[in-house]
């Protein structure tokens, strides 16, 4: 296996009325490469989701891969009910602005998708290609629970130990198949305290705006994704709750018609750390 690169670390002035933020972000490959390949997490993740992917991809793609404001490397937000997809889109925008490119591909985990489905239905979009890594314009509601369950569970540790089993545990649908997998994401899903003990990477007021979504009507982004004209792969845990087969399907037939692509074993949702994950996106990418 090669050697696994964490890129280059930049950084951009993002934010507005309710105040300025930086936003990180990492590059892999040629920064004078035309090829860019955007690659957006999820809810608690961070750009170093990427990194594997990202290091296969750097001979052929300029990879970008941010921390979304208040995870990873970011700042947090000064305003925590403005942690949402408006905000994270208008945080994109200023990012490309910043890499001074005019087309991009995006490949979305979860959150990363929803805000790349956002950029994609709107006329003089970006996205050139758009990989849509389960999620869709229909989210299940216990799924959503579940994982406000989970932010607004411990984030704070007293030892490494104790946090690498609770991880484990609540990210068990990724299906990491090796010890190794295990480790690489549980060392970028960490951050060291001052007292000598471990907290989740990121703000835990992102699951504020979150919890009131959650008490609210279901989630239904039907009229964002029938505007999607792009060329579109949807990758799909074959065991997510998030993503239902009946919503996948829907997504196949109408909009840009996804070409659905189910991982088997996996639930929600796939990381790409494994090869066949990786050639799935590099044979989309490559059409």
């Amino acid at each position: 296996m090669n050697q696994i690169s964490s890129g280059v670390l930049h950084s951009v002035l993002c934010g507005g009325a309710l105040g300025l933020y930086r936003m990180a972000y990492r590059e892999w490959g040629d920064s004078s490469n035309p090829r860019v390949l955007v690659c957006v997490h999820g809810l608690t993740r961070n750009s170093l989701d990427f990194a594997r992917l990202a290091t296969k991809l750097s001979h052929e793609y300029r990879v970008i891969a941010p921390d979304v404001v208040g995870r990873g490397q970011s700042d947090r937000h000064p305003d925590p009910m403005a942690y949402n997809t408006l905000t994270y889109t208008a945080d994109m925008v200023t990012l490309l602005a910043r890499l001074g490119v005019e087309q991009v591909d995006w490949l979305g985990t979860s959150m990363g998708g929803l805000i790349g489905m956002m950029m994609a239905a709107h006329k003089n979009t970006p996205i050139r290609r758009l990989i849509l890594n389960d999620v869709g314009p229909t989210l299940s509601l216990d799924a959503l629970k579940r994982i406000v369950n989970y932010v607004s569970g411990p984030h704070q540790f007293a030892d490494g130990d104790t946090a690498r089993r609770y991880i484990k545990t609540i990210f068990a649908p990724f299906a990491l198949t090796s010890e190794a997998d295990w480790s690489e994401l549980i060392d970028h899903t960490l951050k060291p305290t001052a007292d000598g003990g471990v907290r989740f990477n990121y703000d835990p007021d992102i699951r504020k705006p979150l919890e009131v979504a959650v008490l609210g009507q279901e989630v239904d982004l039907w009229a964002f994704y029938d505007r999607i004209h792009c060329p579109t792969l949807l990758i799909r845990g074959e065991q997510s709750d998030l993503l239902s087969v009946e919503t996948a399907l829907e997504m196949s037939r109408r909009g840009p018609c996804a070409t659905l692509a189910t991982i088997a074993g996996v639930g929600h949702a796939p990381m790409f750390m494994s090869d066949d994950q990786i050639a799935l996106v590099r044979g989309f990418l490559d059409r």
